[in-house]
């Protein structure tokens, strides 16, 4: 497991990011990916505590709470919100600084509205809530770049964009006005298999 090296990254006075992930892949619905979630984050963090981990030195990287692609019935924006805050809610330390979602397959403007959507709802959240994307962040600069040397600027613009509208969901300021100078950011067809994040 991605965890068992924390204890020593605390040693070096490093902060550990610990990555629990429940895939996307497959047919379960959202009820399931909370319920599974919510167990995986019991054990992730029962084995913390087994091994003497300073809670309030690490960053955590989970999955949101998502349908699975290839589930029927895809969760709205406001349900992945509220399965993923509560799930949080249920299993997540107050202690841990900071939760840092990957995208886990989700292309980048549905992660963005997503993360929005979880900054923008009331209640507790004694945890900075922000974004540590790989797929998401990147596929919109590379699809604008292509390798090309002459696409160089439009590359680096596409990931200005992303990074200023992940910067805004951050703290629930996004909004759809944001994208409307961007290309899709849907899944470029050459990357959809592939994960990264």
């Amino acid at each position: 497991m991605r965890w068992r090296g924390t204890p020593l990254c605390q040693e070096q006075e490093l902060v550990p990011i610990v990555e629990p992930e429940v895939l996307m892949d497959g047919s379960h619905t959202i009820e399931r990916c909370e319920e599974v979630t919510g167990s995986v984050l019991h054990a992730v963090f029962h084995a913390l505590f087994e091994q003497g981990v300073a809670l309030e030195g690490i960053l955590l990287k989970p999955n949101m709470v998502l349908a699975g692609k290839q589930c029927a019935r895809q969760a709205s924006i406001e349900e992945v919100a509220i399965a993923t805050l509560r799930c949080l809610r249920r299993h997540a330390p107050a202690a841990v600084p900071g939760i840092v979602f990957l995208s886990g397959g989700q292309n980048a403007r549905l992660a963005t509205a997503h993360l929005n959507a979880i900054n923008r709802l009331p209640g507790p959240k004694p945890w900075k809530i922000s974004f540590s994307y790989g797929r998401a962040l990147q596929d919109p600069a590379l699809e604008a770049w292509h390798g090309r040397d002459e696409n160089l600027a439009a590359g680096q613009q596409a990931l200005y964009r992303r990074a200023r509208s992940n910067g805004a969901a951050s703290v629930g300021t996004y909004t759809d006005e944001m994208e409307m100078a961007s290309p899709s950011a849907d899944d470029p067809p050459h990357r959809r298999d592939w994960r990264d994040d």
